[in-house]
């Protein structure tokens, strides 16, 4: 086998394995442990991160953050991954956003000059907006973690009636305009909230006796059908016109309840909580004669109440 091909399946093999002696990989590449030591010596100054253990039961070990071997890309595929992670830009704040900043920096330098000209002419001809904000998220990668091991998270949380401690569960993380939120099971309540990151004050891992909840089976996709399930509900109906539906598109939470007709406009139904009237009444509001609720009369009785401080605060009759 030439050097080169031993060299990349060397490669892939120490990344699959957890841990190794040079004489397995000897015997599995047919060749001298002199030269599986010049191998591997090879491979480290490349960047693999190799360490070795001395003693009987010693050996080779690739540190947990292994390096993938190489994979090829077309030109429009490696297009493609650079602006969907350039995109990211845009936040101020990510769970990886040191990682995702040095893989980007690596993908872009090791293209060929013909792919890194035409990624320039493209970058001010392309891009995804997001509104700009001036929160901060500091604890995303945690909640990402806690989310993934199954953890409970003790968290200063910054809500109408000020900052209090709360210990959560949490289900995952997303962006919405901007913004970060964390649905997650929170254990005063006894349900699934959904928690604005950048009101978090800390968030620590737990260490009082709250025992974490078995929510594997709980994700971002179909935690809404689990949250608040034992709160009193009513029907939502709101028609749109076809830029109320535009607008609609926009929103996450919309597309459970968003159904459009053939002609583009839309309306929007479902059961919600009693607790949403007055999210639903701001949102409703805000698009104006684009929208017309028909039901529930609680959404209705909200939007009056609203309308009617609004316009007592400029002296309207």
């Amino acid at each position: 086998m030439p050097k080169s091909k031993r060299l990349l399946a060397l490669m892939m093999t120490v990344n699959r394995k957890r841990k190794f002696t040079v004489k397995e990989l000897a015997q599995e590449f047919e060749v001298s442990s002199r030269t599986i030591l010049r191998d591997l010596q090879e491979l480290s100054e490349l960047g693999v991160p190799l360490y070795s253990e001395v003693g009987p039961h010693g050996g080779y070990q690739v540190l947990n953050e292994r390096i993938l071997p190489p994979i090829a890309f077309t030109e429009e595929e490696a297009t493609a991954i650079f602006f969907a992670c350039h995109a990211l830009r845009h936040y101020a704040y990510l769970p990886f956003k040191t990682e995702a900043s040095s893989a980007l920096s690596k993908f872009y330098n090791y293209m060929s000059g013909d792919v890194r000209d035409r990624i320039d002419q493209m970058k001010n001809r392309v891009d995804f907006i997001t509104p700009s904000r001036h929160s901060e998220s500091l604890y995303l990668s945690i909640l990402l973690d806690a989310a993934i091991d199954q953890k409970v998270m003790l968290i200063d949380y910054e809500s109408r009636e000020g900052i209090a401690s709360r210990e959560i569960q949490p289900i995952g993380i997303y962006a919405s305009n901007g913004l970060w939120y964390c649905p997650a099971y929170c254990f005063l309540r006894g349900e699934i909230r959904v928690f604005r990151c950048d009101r978090m004050h800390s968030a620590v891992y737990a260490s009082s006796a709250s025992k974490p909840m078995d929510l594997r089976h709980v994700h971002l996709g179909n935690r809404e059908s689990l949250s608040k399930a034992e709160e009193e509900e009513v029907i939502l109906h709101v028609e749109l016109s076809k830029e109320g539906v535009q607008k609609c598109e926009a929103e996450l939470w919309a597309g459970s309840k968003l159904l459009i007709r053939n002609d583009g406009t839309g309306w929007l139904e479902g059961n919600i909580g009693k607790s949403d009237i007055l999210f639903f009444a701001k949102f409703v509001l805000g698009l104006g004669n684009e929208a017309t609720v028909k039901s529930p009369p609680e959404l209705v009785d909200a939007m009056k109440e609203m309308m009617a401080k609004i316009m007592a605060k400029y002296n309207c009759e």
